[in-house]
């Protein structure tokens, strides 16, 4: 794509400092696209096409590329080669440079809102096939970013299904500590935990977790790995589906009683 795009500002007889002027973009990043060093998003596409007048089919092909090219998908297969505990620290350092941090859990709470004893459990390998890892490791770093909650220039959105509260991922003694801890998480100022409840009636299927990081990035878990989208316009559809599943949540006072009632109710179980 570089190469492309580099051919295309020659053919139309345009230093990159004229390109740049066009697309309102630095001189600097139009030589990093063109030398491959930079990543262009869609946006920066569309803007050069469109300021060096490239016929709509060839336009096209480019931002269809330029779409590709923004959607990185990373296995924990692979990750496990270098050590899945690594993946960690990537997540700490996207939620240390991000203000709105939006997770949408159909499933499990994040590793944000997990306690020692739960974390231990979820980073435990129980499936066969799943990577082996470095369980001490992992737990220790899951537990050095959850500091990031501390932050209060930081604000963290949870949208959880009321399923992902109450799924037995461990033993009933964890899952009283696992409930309280969300409950008492609820109550923090920089901290919103909506809960859809089982009863509601939703005409959507919660299909992945997914994060938001500000509106610059999205991030998809599935069972084989992880992938990223920087299109705008699938941030814009994540945000639409974060609001939509958020709409029909329990949020505050609401939201922090059921989860308070679920712990009690697992702690009934224990006697």
């Amino acid at each position: 794509m570089a190469e492309l795009l580099r051919e295309l500002r020659q053919a139309a007889g345009l230093s990159g400092e004229r390109l740049a002027a066009r697309c309102a973009m630095s001189q600097a990043k139009i030589s990093r696209i063109e030398t491959g060093k930079v990543l262009p998003s869609v946006i920066d596409v569309e803007q050069i096409v469109a300021a060096l007048a490239v016929p709509d089919d060839a336009a096209e092909k480019l931002v269809a590329l330029a779409r590709v090219a923004n959607v990185g998908y990373t296995s924990w297969r692979s990750l496990a080669r270098t050590d899945l505990w690594r993946g960690q620290l990537e997540i700490k350092a996207l939620h240390e440079s991000s203000r709105v941090v939006r997770q949408f859990l159909p499933a499990i709470p994040s590793g944000l809102l997990q306690t020692p004893d739960y974390a231990r459990q979820v980073l435990t390998s129980t499936v066969k096939g799943r990577p082996e890892r470095d369980v001490g490791k992992m737990l220790e770093t899951r537990l050095a970013w959850q500091r990031v909650l501390e932050e209060t220039g930081r604000q963290f959105e949870f949208v959880l299904t009321e399923q992902a509260v109450r799924w037995r991922r461990a033993s009933l003694s964890v899952m009283v500590g696992q409930s309280a801890n969300l409950a008492a998480l609820s109550e923090r100022e920089n901290i919103e935990i909506s809960i859809v409840p089982q009863a509601s009636e939703i005409r959507a299927s919660p299909l992945n977790l997914f994060v938001i990081y500000d509106e610059r990035l999205v991030t998809v878990e599935l069972f084989s790995g992880t992938v990223a989208l920087r299109d705008p316009r699938d941030i814009d559809y994540h945000l639409e589906l974060f609001d939509f599943f958020r709409s029909h949540a329990l949020r505050g006072e609401e939201a922090t009683g059921l989860l308070r009632s679920i712990a009690e109710a697992f702690k009934r179980e224990t006697e």
